[in-house]
């Protein structure tokens, strides 16, 4: 039985948790810097829902991409999926069941904020579209990472519909504000992933798993891999001019030294040696939680100051 539960806690991936109760936190953050009151049940609740959706969504891949992981002879700290049941710690069966226990509660929990704490159509729509996004990104007819659209709806479902969320549990409206701060957080997310999936070509490859490593072919995704991290900086500047607060955008800024230290990892070639694939990788989720933890600090030092 502890053999089993170690194995369900390694196929959940828990320290991927922390990115969506950071994401969250940032959304209760800038509702909270845009004048609404802490409705702390609101934020409890919603992060029931995240935190059930990202589980449901870490034991669903799994099951969903056992054969892109059997394919994978070059799995990483960072992908190749938790290698539990390519392992046979558990069976198939098991990640499937878990994966339906915590879509049941992420569901329940919609339910809970759609019809008690914030009701409304508009609370319902918005973590069902989450959801379903979260469950079809490797879930058969749709299986999103194939169609060369998963890259960009988990950018939207992760460092976009988080943080929305957490901002409009606490204010019933979705602002500018919070469309300007995710920008940054939207383009890192899309790095990240581009990052793990270099290790993971052949195998994904071969099964027919279409990412946009897959597609372009490892020596042009990291063209675009480099490109948006330059954009993401780049960016700042024009998010201020259109009303994101310049302490936000500083926070961004500061970590521009760990994007340069990436790019001259690209340039020197890890994106192609197996032996730096996990350095890779690793640097550019601490930058994607870096970037979300400094816009988090920003938006809690300007509420002090007031």
């Amino acid at each position: 039985m502890v053999a089993t539960l170690r194995a369900v806690i390694k196929m959940g991936r828990l320290h991927f948790l922390v990115g969506g109760v950071l994401l969250h936190a940032l959304g209760v953050a800038i509702a909270l810097y845009a004048g609404a009151p802490l409705n702390l049940t609101a934020l409890l609740w919603g992060q029931l829902a995240i935190t059930a959706t990202q589980l449901m969504t870490h034991y669903a891949n799994d099951y969903f991409d056992l054969a892109a992981d059997n394919a994978n002879q070059t799995p990483t700290n960072w992908s190749g999926g938790s290698r539990v049941l390519t392992s046979g710690l558990l069976s198939p069966l098991t990640a499937r069941n878990l994966a339906l226990a915590c879509a049941a509660l992420a569901l329940i929990a919609n339910a809970v904020l759609s019809l008690i704490v914030k009701p409304g159509a508009s609370t319902f729509a918005l973590l069902i579209t989450a959801q379903a996004f979260a469950w079809f990104y490797s879930a058969p007819p749709l299986r999103l990472h194939s169609r060369g659209v998963g890259e960009l709806t988990t950018a939207i479902t992760v460092t976009a519909l988080t943080p929305i969320t957490g901002y409009f549990l606490q204010t019933g409206r979705v602002d500018v504000s919070v469309l300007l701060a995710v920008i940054p957080l939207c383009g890192l997310q899309i790095a990240m992933l581009l990052a793990i999936e270099f290790p993971d070509e052949a195998g994904d490859r071969q099964v027919g798993k279409r990412t946009l490593v897959v597609r372009m072919g490892a020596a042009r995704a990291i063209w675009l891999y480099a490109a948006v991290l330059i954009a993401v900086f780049a960016v700042l500047p024009v998010l201020v001019a259109a009303g994101l607060p310049r302490e936000v955008a500083l926070a961004v800024a500061l970590l521009a030294p760990v994007a340069i230290m990436l790019l001259w990892r690209v340039q020197r070639g890890d994106w192609h040696d197996p032996a730096r694939w996990n350095g890779l990788g690793f640097y550019t989720i601490v930058l994607l939680i870096a970037a979300t933890a400094a816009e988090l600090a920003a938006y809690i030092f300007l509420i002090g100051a007031r």
